[in-house]
């Protein structure tokens, strides 16, 4: 009997853990457009889990927020703009460019041109370094090398 209500009060708390939120939509256009949106924004409190995945309040709270949004006609676009103005632009995956995220953008492009840079200048050095006689000079040290092995 006691494990039998041991059991029972493990498959009861288990249940209660397992929070599942459904949202009725008027049409499907209207729920993949929630799917895409909820992957997209980020909890403002969990800082790198989407709402989708993240069971915080405040994320329970934007997914509301963008059902409701979406069931009102609001575009994706509006839905965005709403909570940045709210929340940051920490809740957007893929920040705008602006003045303060003008360097999170350019900085793969300008390490892609350094580092070109760097492999061109090392080509040129390396191509100006080796001359006829630098090469020549290399040859008669492994040929006495190799000949002075095999005596």
């Amino acid at each position: 009997m006691v494990r039998l209500l041991f059991l029972l009060t493990i498959a009861w708390s288990s249940q209660s853990w397992a929070v599942i939120e459904t949202y009725e939509f008027s049409s499907p256009d209207l729920e993949q457009r929630y799917k895409a949106l909820s992957q997209e924004l980020r909890c403002p409190k969990c800082q790198n889990q989407n709402i989708a995945d993240s069971n915080a309040p405040i994320s329970r709270d934007l997914r509301a927020i963008v059902h409701e949004q979406l069931e009102a006609g609001a575009s994706d676009q509006e839905i965005t703009n709403f909570l940045v103005d709210r929340y940051g632009e920490f809740v957007r995956y893929r920040p705008g460019v602006d003045s303060n995220t003008l360097w999170l953008w350019s900085a793969p492009v300008v390490l892609f041109v350094m580092a070109i840079a760097v492999v061109l200048l090392q080509i040129r050095k390396d191509r100006d370094g080796q001359t006829v006689s630098s090469n020549a000079e290399r040859a008669d040290r492994l040929k006495e090398k190799f000949d002075g092995d095999q005596s």
